[in-house]
């Protein structure tokens, strides 16, 4: 497991700045490498995808609980320190590394059954999104995000926190807060607190594309009633309210009284 000064000497061997564009927020407590992988409730049969992998501290904690690992990594300088550093601990294990964008990835040298990150907090929701959709064997995962995007992630249909991220991800699964992390554990420390979000993959679904574009319309305009704010998508006000009329769901409803559910219905009656 690595630590505050690992981390800082192998940053150094690659004179390594650490970049926001990047979400380059390193976590140097080994406890907390520890908390995140319990928390993600993973057995060693799981093959486990890392999103970011950085220096490697997370990557190590969870390859002492697994034995097959892919990481995908976009940094160039951390791809290339990567298998050095975990090269001590790969023995019987199974290790990919891939270098590229993760909102680019559309294939993995091993179908992951979990997934495991610290996500960049400019791109975690879509990040996140992207691999549910793109890997259906994905059955869990745990990321770290920032608390306020893990609030919305877990929140329930009702809530200030409740928006298109919640149903978007309610339409893979279910997910939950799993503890929160403070600032400290990370380098360089981060302006923001982050938590941590666990997910369970539920029932499969079909018409993904069309059932976003009614979450999509309903947020966009989130204090307007539904009769309004699918006006656009419905081609008017009135042939919305005629939908919703059709789903069940009263037309002076707003978007954050529905859950996954009745997107789905309003989606299927147009």
């Amino acid at each position: 497991m690595l630590g505050a000064a690992d981390i800082r000497r192998l940053a150094a061997e690659l004179d390594l700045r650490p970049t926001k564009k990047l979400g380059q927020n390193f976590v140097i407590d080994p406890n907390t490498i520890r908390r995140i992988v319990a928390a993600a409730q993973l057995n060693r049969a799981d093959t486990v995808v890392e999103i970011g992998p950085g220096l490697g501290s997370l990557t190590l904690g969870i390859l002492e609980v697994v034995d097959k690992l892919v990481a995908v990594e976009v940094d160039p300088k951390l791809a290339s320190i990567l298998p050095r550093t975990l090269d001590p601990f790969l023995s019987g294990k199974t290790f990919e590394l891939v270098e590229a964008d993760a909102l680019r990835v559309t294939e993995l040298p091993l179908p992951p059954t979990a997934l495991v990150a610290n996500l960049p907090y400019n791109i975690s929701v879509p990040v996140l999104l992207h691999f549910l959709q793109t890997f259906p064997t994905i059955e869990r995962a745990l990321v770290m995000v920032q608390a306020e995007v893990a609030h919305r992630l877990a929140a329930k249909p009702g809530g200030k926190e409740y928006g298109s991220p919640s149903v978007k991800l309610e339409w893979f699964g279910t997910a939950r807060l799993a503890g929160n992390i403070g600032r400290s554990v990370f380098w360089p420390v981060p302006g923001v607190d982050s938590a941590l979000v666990y997910f369970e993959r539920g029932e499969s679904r079909e018409g993904r594309k069309e059932v976003f574009e009614v979450i999509d319309a309903a947020f966009a305009q989130r204090r307007k009633t539904l009769r309004q704010a699918l006006a656009g998508w419905a081609g008017s006000a009135q042939q919305a309210e005629e939908i919703l009329l059709r789903a069940g769901i009263s037309p002076s409803a707003r978007g954050e009284e529905l859950g996954i559910a009745e997107f789905i219905r309003v989606a299927s009656s147009k």
